[in-house]
């Protein structure tokens, strides 16, 4: 009896195993409907499975010592099928070995039966939303329809890329418990979860726009009749109008989260509500885009927690939130509503928490504080109303609402005056955040005297002095501290050295014109994120800086001196610029992650060294303006070997030194480069053909000043997303490539790559209102006859500079295609012939300069057509003909300065009349004009000589001068008696 068990438990298991490979390659079976045949199959192994199981024996099941039931074999080899199709790269399944499977991780089972009921494999860091490589992926095998009893499955923060949520899951009809959010599913929710009737618990949020999940129907959602809890959080829902009717055909629904799923439809009411039992209604991020009344939420009798943050609701408070006696937390957040909070919110006793940032509260705090609940027993807990228009200064005496406050954010308002004493009375308060207001006066021990529990003290951005005695020592231990601007100096804050918990630590302009003491490296040693950025600090950095357990450090715009020293080793960002530091780079920087790097503006000298290829994460290298030189290292692993070594660099600026050799070749290590700016330095050589091949994301190629010379390389024209090419002063030859025009970068406005520029050029780091390593890229552009520096908006300038070099040939008719161009400059070159007659498609260039070259002919009328053209220049050269006029030419300043050096224009503004002067001649003329002079020339010289042989032979020969006056005696009769005849026929 148990060999035939074995064999038709053995059956079942194939059948399934069967279903999943077949579902998986997607064999298409006889004629029938795939899936039917698949689940026709499940399910017999499963009847199977259930009878073979209903009369096991202890031989088909293990025991645990303690006497309880252990696992059974058939649900066993379920969960090794499961396992089979799973990718487990850190082994967090280890333990699933051994007979017994109610031992296993996330495997539980029910003491007397000894079937699985609950599989939890919930990756380990899901609640802290970290980005672990420890969790599952791969294929969810419908093996486990063997385990019927399952009423508990938790596949949440896992990995399972690029699969939907498979239908079977709709087949655990036991299921009161399933949790599928961030899983990073994809696809279509199967509406056969709708046949989960006992199900209390439903998550579904994938957290993520990238792991997009959608569903054209929700009509399934009602046949969840025990459904408490669902969560559909980012499932794309904006082809359903009519959501609201549906959920509300689940009466026993309390949470309700429908955040960002682009829901477009809120009703004004509902006419008969089942939702009498919803306590939780979190609807943010939707686009509703309405007035905030009327509103179907406002009515809910039983609600306790309302996010309707971040919606599009406009107009005013409603005076219905006034009417919500049970609500708890409120969230109002980052909407348009206008005005003062409603008067009747001071019934609200059992308000604990109000979120109303980014909206147009107006009106005066001092009136906000009284609109507040005021019960006999204050319930308010935490009150976060930054980013308002709220003015006035705060109140001078404590008022009740905010007794027992532990958390006040009154950030980004209007606010005036003084910071009141009665803030050191709120004994309860962790967070206090005033930044960016316009409080100004004194804060001194009074205002922290009853802090004991305060956590998060963010002042930045006002005018407020913080003046304490040096030997006081704060009743509190902060774990942020966001003082910028404050006026703290000019000694360094003696009290920051007992902030020893400190995880971020703002302290930047704040007026301290000190040496750094050896303390205050001590006590930031474990800040993660430290800011000291614009003061006077002098010293050097610390020896022991590699112990430092901080990720961003920003130390720039001070007077810091001496050489690097080894970095933290979890140190991803560190600007030092503009600083004194001196001496060479680091042979080992010590920080592996590091990402970007700012030491431009210093005067550190020496070679750039091999250390920096060990940097595989950097991102962004500033090295500019300093003392470097000599040549680049090309990053081989080894001297003995050629591997490539390569790097993820976006953003490298090294101009400004004294480096020198030839095009680097480590660049070749560098697919990723965006921008590149090697200008001012003493580089040499030909620009290598590789150039086109390694570097196709660059967009910005800034060489200028430099000792470059050769041909512009065909390759260079096949990077398709240059924008802004540089190569002026330099030895450059040759002429320009008609290929430029495959530079896409320059022919198209491209909106869709602006954020990558964005990326690559402005950089921060952010921790709440404490920004860190602020990077904008900037360049220094010749443009308009100047010099001018550019910034942030450096990614919307398209730049073609060939100026200063030695290149020669006609301008290509093909750069007039480069429409996207704002600035053109070709001057100081050896260029000739005509400028190309379809300058005129260049709409865009606001700058454009072809002095000091060979040009000739006429200038283009088109060239009037430029309405963007706010500077021209082209002076010395060898132009002709009459000036155009009209439109955007009669705008320019100092004319007369654009066409000196050209002495054969005319007509205004130049003085010189057109009608002065001699047409010119057509330019292809100019041959034959050539050839008429010497035919003229030739002809007088005959007529000449040929007289001189007459006169001589008739000097020396007597009887050819008979003969000749003979002839001229005849000739004259003749033509005499001719006349007189044709007179006489006249008359």
């Amino acid at each position: 009896m148990t060999q035939h068990k074995t064999i038709l438990q053995g059956f079942a298991i194939s059948c399934i195993q069967w279903s999943v490979v077949n579902q998986e390659e997607h064999i298409p079976m006889a004629k029938a409907p795939m899936d039917t045949l698949q689940l026709s199959c499940i399910q017999m192994a499963i009847v199977l499975l259930l009878l073979t199981g209903a009369k096991s024996t202890t031989e088909e099941r293990f025991s645990h010592p303690n006497g309880t039931v252990g696992c059974i074999g058939g649900e066993r080899s379920a969960l090794l099928a499961f396992r089979a199709g799973l990718s487990d790269p850190t082994d967090l399944l280890s333990s699933w070995n051994g007979d017994d499977c109610c031992r296993w991780k996330g495997v539980y089972c029910g003491n007397r039966t000894g079937h699985v009921v609950k599989l939890d494999l919930q990756a380990t860091d899901c609640q802290i939303g970290g980005g672990s490589m420890e969790v599952l992926a791969g294929n969810i095998s419908s093996s486990l329809l063997a385990l019927q009893h399952l009423s508990y499955l938790d596949l949440s923060c896992n990995r399972f890329d690029n699969i939907q949520i498979p239908e079977f899951m709709g087949s655990f009809h036991k299921l009161r418990y399933l949790d599928l959010s961030r899983a990073s599913f994809v696809g279509r929710i199967p509406p056969q979860l709708g046949n989960l009737s006992n199900l209390q618990y439903l998550n579904l949020d994938s957290n993520s726009y990238q792991s997009y999940t959608y569903s054209t129907d929700i009509t399934w959602l009602p046949r969840l009749t025990s459904l408490k809890y669902l969560d559909m959080s980012f499932v794309n829902l904006n082809t359903i109008v009519h959501w609201l009717p549906v959920v509300n055909m689940i009466p026993t629904l309390e949470v309700l989260c429908l955040s960002f799923c682009q829901l477009r439809s809120s009703p004004d009411f509902l006419a008969h509500s089942n939702l009498t039992s919803l306590e939780t209604l979190i609807l943010l991020g939707n686009k509703f885009n309405k007035p905030s009344t009327p509103n179907w939420f406002w009515h809910l009798p039983s609600l306790k927690y309302l996010d309707i943050t971040l919606n599009g609701l406009y107009g005013s408070f409603p005076d219905e939130i006034g009417n919500m006696t049970s609500i708890v937390e409120l969230g109002l957040s980052f909407n348009n509503l206008v005005g003062m909070i409603p008067s009747n919110m001071k019934n609200l006793c059992n308000l604990q928490r109000i979120f109303s940032s980014r909206n147009s509260i107006n009106g005066s705090i001092t009136e906000l504080f009284h609109r507040l609940p005021s019960c006999s027993q204050n319930k308010l807990q935490k009150l976060i109303l930054a980013g308002n228009n709220l003015t006035g200064s705060l109140p001078t005496t404590l008022v009740e609402p905010l007794s027992n406050v532990g958390w006040l954010d009154l950030s980004d308002n209007e606010l005036t005056g003084h910071v009141p004493l009665w803030i050191g009375e709120l004994t309860k308060l962790k967070t206090l955040i005033l930044s960016s207001n316009n409080l100004d006066g004194v804060m001194h021990e009074g205002h922290f005297s009853g802090l004991d529990m305060l956590e998060d003290l963010s002042l930045s951005d006002n005018s407020i002095a913080i003046t304490v005695s040096p030997t006081w020592v704060p009743p509190f231990s902060l774990a942020f501290i966001h003082l910028r601007s404050c006026k703290l100096g000019p000694k360094f804050p003696s009290w920051v050295r007992w902030q020893t918990q400190a995880w971020s630590l703002d302290i930047s302009n704040t007026s301290i014109n000190d040496m750094v003491p050896d303390w205050f490296w001590i006590a930031t040693s474990s800040v993660v994120y430290l800011n000291i950025r614009s003061n006077q600090i002098t010293g050097v950095l610390p020896s022991r800086m590699e112990f430092m357990k901080a990720k961003v450090m920003d130390l720039s715009s001070n007077q810091l001196g001496g050489p690097i020293p080894k970095l933290p080793i979890n140190l991803t960002h560190l600007d030092l610029s503009r600083n004194n530091i001196v001496g060479p780079l680091p042979l080992d920087f010590g920080a592996p992650g590091l990402m970007k790097l700012l030491l431009y503006n210093n005067m550190i000298s020496g070679t750039i060294p091999s250390s920096l290829c060990k940097l595989r994460s950097l991102q962004l290298l500033d090295l500019s303006r300093n003392y470097l030189n000599g040549s680049i290292t090309d990053c081989l692993v080894n001297e003995s070997s050629t591997d490539m070594t390569y790097l993820s660099l976006i953003n490298l600026s090294l101009r400004n030194n004294n480096l020198s050799g030839e095009f680097p070749s480590l660049l070749q290590r560098c697919p990723q480069l965006i921008f590149l700016d090697l200008g001012h330095n003493q580089f040499s050589g030909t620009l290598p053909p590789w150039i086109g091949e390694k570097l196709l994301s660059l967009s910005f190629l800034r060489l200028r000043s430099n000792m470059f010379y050769g041909h512009i390389p065909f390759d260079l024209t096949k990077l398709v997303d240059l924008q802004y090419l540089d190569l002026a002063d330099n030895n450059m030859s040759g002429s320009i490539p008609r290929s430029i025009v495959n530079c896409i970068g320059m022919t198209q406005t491209r909106d869709h790559l602006y954020d990558v520029l964005h990326y690559a050029f402005i950089s921060y780091s952010r921790i709440r209102d404490n920004e860190l390593v602020q990077y904008t890229g900037n360049l220094t552009v010749l443009t308009k006859g100047q010099e001018r520096l550019y910034t942030g908006e450096i990614i919307y300038m398209v730049n073609l500079d060939l100026s200063g070099n030695s290149l020669t040939g006609v301008i290509p008719a093909e750069v007039s295609a480069l429409v996207a161009l704002k600035s053109l400059n070709l001057s100081w070159n050896n260029f000739n012939g005509k400028i190309p007659g379809n300058v005129g498609n260049l709409m865009q260039v606001e700058s454009l300069d072809l002095s000091h070259n060979a040009l000739s002919g006429e200038i283009p009328s088109s060239l009037s057509a430029l309405t963007s053209l706010s500077r021209l220049n082209l002076s010395y050269n060898n132009m002709s003909g009459k000036i155009p006029t009209g439109n955007q030419l009669q705008t320019l300043e100092d004319p007369a300065s654009i066409y000196i050096g050209n002495p054969g224009l005319c007509g205004p503004p130049l003085s010189q009349e057109c009608s002065s002067q001699p047409e010119p001649l057509p330019e292809h003329h100019e041959a034959a004009s050539d050839d008429m002079v010497s035919f003229f020339l030739a002809m007088g010289y005959g007529c000449v000589v040929g007289l001189w042989v007459v006169f001589l032979t008739l000097l020396f020969k007597r009887n050819w001068r008979a003969s000749w006056y003979a002839l001229y005696d005849g000739a004259y009769v003749q033509v005499a008696v001719t006349w007189a005849s044709l007179r006489g026929k006249l008359g």
